[in-house]
C-alpha cells in the first residue's frame, strides 16, 4: 500500500518554491495543502498510461474501464497475455496501442525484477531504458518518474495538461522546451512538485479565471 505524502507551506519543497516563484506561490497559497500518493502497480500504471497517449482524461478512462473488464478487474501481465490484438482494438485501443501493451507484458513475463531495478536508476537511465521499449515515448517515462517512482525534479513539458496550466498561471503563449526550461529553472530540484500543482490548478478550476491574481475576486464567468 502507498504512503500518502501531505505538502504544506511548511515543507521543505513548498517553502523553497515559493520563494523562487511569485507567481506558483500565489497559486499555492491558494490550493493549500496537497496531498498524493505514488502509484504502487508499476505495470498497471504503464498499461493505463499507454492508453491514455493523446486522449482526454475522460475517454482514457473510459477505454481503461474496458480493458479492466476483459481483465475480469485486474490489469496484470497473465490477464492481458491472454488477449489478442482484436480484443484490444474491440474497445477501443488503437493497433500500436495494443501491440506496445503486449510487449511490455512478455518483457516483464521474462524481467519480473524490472520495475525494481527501475527505482535504483537515475531519472536519465529510468527514461533512456523505459523508452527503450516499444511504444514508450519521453512523456510516458517522465510521467512514471512523478507519479511511480516520486523523483521530485522532473519538469514534463510534454505533457498537455502541463502545458495548459503553465500557459495560464505565467500568461505565455510561448511553450517551447526551451523557454520552459528557462523560465523554470528556479524550480529545481523541485520541478516535479510544482507540476503537481500545475496539475492541481486545472483540476480545482482555476483556468477559468483571467489570472491566478483574479482568485479571490468575486467574478462571474460564463462556462
Amino acid at each position: 500500500m502507498s504512503c500518502v505524502i501531505s505538502l504544506t507551506n511548511k515543507s521543505e519543497s513548498v517553502a523553497s518554491l515559493c520563494s523562487a516563484d511569485p507567481d506558483l506561490a500565489t497559486a499555492i497559497n491558494k490550493i493549500g495543502e496537497l496531498t498524493y500518493a505514488p502509484y504502487v502497480d508499476s505495470f498497471h500504471f504503464l498499461v493505463d498510461t499507454i492508453v491514455g497517449q493523446m486522449l482526454s482524461n475522460k475517454v482514457a478512462d473510459v477505454i481503461s474501464s474496458r480493458l479492466a473488464l476483459k481483465c475480469d478487474g485486474h490489469i496484470s501481465v497473465d490477464m492481458l497475455s491472454k488477449l489478442s490484438l482484436m480484443d484490444f482494438q474491440s474497445i477501443g485501443i488503437s493497433k500500436n496501442k495494443a501491440k506496445s501493451i503486449i510487449g511490455l507484458a512478455d518483457f516483464i513475463r521474462q524481467k519480473p525484477e524490472y520495475f525494481g531495478v527501475l527505482q535504483y536508476m537515475s531519472d536519465g537511465d529510468v527514461v533512456k531504458s523505459l523508452t527503450s521499449l516499444y511504444g514508450i515515448g519521453t512523456w510516458t517515462a517522465k510521467m512514471y518518474l512523478i507519479f511511480v517512482l516520486n523523483r521530485q525534479d522532473v519538469l514534463p513539458f510534454e505533457d498537455g495538461a502541463f502545458l495548459q496550466a503553465y500557459r495560464w498561471l505565467y500568461r505565455t503563449s510561448n511553450l517551447s522546451p526551451a523557454a520552459i526550461i528557462e523560465r523554470c529553472n528556479c524550480w529545481h530540484p523541485y520541478a516535479s512538485i510544482s507540476s503537481r500543482y500545475l496539475y492541481r490548478i486545472l483540476d480545482m478550476g482555476y483556468t477559468k479565471y483571467p489570472s491566478v491574481y483574479d482568485l479571490d475576486k468575486e467574478l462571474v464567468f460564463q462556462r
